[in-house]
This record gives C-alpha cells, sequence and structure tokens, in this order.
C-alpha cells in the first residue's frame, strides 16, 4: 500500500488559544462612550469552522470493514485524522498538477488543495488490491472550489506515467449523479496494469470524500461506489 502524505506530514495538531487582553481601568475617555459611559467592544469575528466536524468525528463517518470487499484487511500504517482540534486552511497550489498523485492514498491533493481543516483516513488491502477512503471538511466555498479543480486535473492528466511500471496511463473522467450535492469519477487504465483504478470524489456541503480502489474485475468501480455511498450516508446522520 503506497503511504498516506497526509498522515507523514501530519507529526502534531498544536491548539493556539486565542488571548483575551484586559482593559486597563485607570484610563478616562479613551474606552468610554462620552454619552452612555459603555465600554467600546469590537464585534466578534465569526469563527470560519462553525459547523465544520472535526477529525475525530470524521474517523467515526469512515466506511466500516463490512463496506470493503472480503479479503481485504485494514493497513494500520495507512490510517490517521486531525484529531479534536482544526488544521490552519491552506491555500490552493497554482501550477500544472502532480499527475502521479492520483495513485496515492491521498490523491485530494492532486487539486492543488492540502486537504481540509479536518480529515480522517484509512485503507483496507490484500497483495494485490487496495481501497483507500478519506473525508476532508473545508472552510466556507472551499469544497466547491476542490471539486471544481479535481474536474481540471481530469482534463490535464488525460494521459502520464505511472511511478512504478512507467507506464502510460490513460484517465477517463465524468460526472457522477445519486452521490452526494455532486460526484465526480475518475478511472484510471493502462495496458502495463492487471487492473485498473477507480476514484471517486463526493461533495456533502463542505466535507469531500474520496475514495480511490483497485479492487474488482471493473477497474475497482463498485467496490469504490460502495464505500462513497456508506461514508455519505454517516455524514448526513
Amino acid at each position: 500500500m503506497r503511504l498516506p502524505s497526509r498522515a507523514m506530514m501530519l507529526m502534531a495538531v498544536a491548539a493556539l488559544p486565542l488571548a483575551l487582553t484586559a482593559c486597563s481601568s485607570g484610563s478616562t475617555g479613551a474606552t468610554a462612550d462620552s454619552g452612555t459611559g459603555a465600554s467600546a467592544r469590537p464585534a466578534k469575528a465569526k469563527d470560519p469552522n462553525s459547523g465544520l466536524v472535526t477529525g475525530t468525528q470524521l474517523k467515526k463517518v469512515l466506511a466500516p470493514a463490512s463496506a470493503f470487499p472480503s479479503g481485504l484487511t485494514l493497513e494500520s500504517d495507512g490510517s490517521a485524522d486531525s484529531g479534536g482540534e482544526f488544521l490552519s486552511p491552506a491555500g490552493r497550489k497554482a501550477g500544472k498538477p502532480d499527475c502521479t498523485r492520483l495513485e496515492t492514498t491521498s490523491w485530494i491533493q492532486v487539486s492543488g488543495y492540502k486537504g481540509g481543516v479536518s480529515f480522517a483516513q484509512n485503507g483496507y488491502a490484500n497483495k494485490t488490491e487496495e481501497v483507500d477512503q478519506e473525508t476532508d471538511a473545508f472552510q466556507g466555498t472551499t469544497a466547491t472550489d476542490v471539486m471544481k479543480a479535481l474536474r481540471t486535473v481530469a482534463a490535464e492528466c488525460a494521459t502520464f506515467t505511472d511511478t512504478d511500471a512507467h507506464a502510460k496511463v490513460k484517465l477517463t473522467g465524468t460526472s457522477t449523479a445519486g452521490l452526494g450535492d455532486e460526484a465526480y469519477t475518475m478511472t484510471l487504465t493502462s495496458g502495463s496494469w492487471e487492473n485498473g483504478t477507480t476514484l471517486i470524489a463526493a461533495r456533502s456541503g463542505g466535507s469531500v470524500v474520496t475514495v480511490l480502489s483497485t479492487a474488482g474485475s471493473d477497474d475497482g468501480a463498485a467496490s469504490a461506489r460502495k464505500v462513497t455511498t456508506t461514508i455519505l450516508s454517516a455524514l448526513k446522520k
């Protein structure tokens, strides 16, 4: 199983508490309204993470073992989440996408976004097949932007060379109905592979579910959709 890049990058999540500065009681007029005597208080900024779920919560919505094909077992080194605190949001990295990221566990990063302010991921595999799942929560409308970026990637990575066999890979992508608020499916095939790979990205509100599957004779299509559907159902609860 390929190494989960986000899990390697996430060594610790540091919480930065907000500091409240007390007003000096000795000031005269500078901190009071001359008409009412009420202290001037700045408006409280809206929390951009309000309503979002943490990595600890996202871990609970990942599909259970029963949603995966028989014969696959949990890969302990592929399990990671952002815990109970939110990560700092990161903007999109501009430039041509690294198409080889489509072969990795955290393939959402091919969009140019490192991931959400919270995430959870794991994967199941045997010697020849794997199915990986990840869910990321994003602030504001970023989840929609991620989906748009992935559609662009499908066009820019229509063909590329894989990192293992150095073989030519063909990518086809299509919008997918019936999965969340919007979904997009990409299929990777190569004449040098025994089986293809199906990637599904599905948005539910501010969260994006990404699944990779090579399991089954259908290029992983059925197993990828089953896992995606399971996660989306859990997110709605």
